[in-house]
C-alpha cells in the first residue's frame, strides 16, 4: 500500500475523456483506418462510441483541428484532412 501513496498524481491519474477520444480518432487515422478525406462519424455517433458528451467530443475535435489532422466543413461534418501532418 506504500507504493500507492508514493506514485506521483500524474501517475495515478487517467487522460482527459477528451484526450481519449482524440488518441482514439489520431490512431484510426495513423492505421488508415480512417483515411485523407474521410467523413467522420457525427458527434452522435461518436458520443454514443466513446461513452462520453458532446463537450467531450467538442474538445477532442478542437485538439485534432489545432493538430490539423482533420478540418471542418460547414453544413457537411468533420473531415481527416488531405494532407495529414506527417
Amino acid at each position: 500500500m506504500g507504493d500507492l501513496l508514493d506514485m506521483r498524481p500524474e501517475e495515478t491519474t487517467m487522460p482527459a475523456k477528451y484526450e481519449r477520444v482524440a488518441d482514439a480518432i489520431r490512431e484510426q487515422i495513423r492505421t488508415g483506418q480512417l483515411k485523407p478525406g474521410d467523413k467522420l462519424p457525427s458527434i452522435t455517433q461518436l458520443k454514443e462510441q466513446h461513452g462520453v458528451s458532446y463537450g467531450s467530443i467538442r474538445g477532442a475535435m478542437l485538439v485534432l483541428k489545432a493538430e490539423r489532422l482533420v478540418e471542418g466543413r460547414p453544413g457537411e461534418g468533420v473531415y481527416v484532412a488531405d494532407q495529414p501532418p506527417k
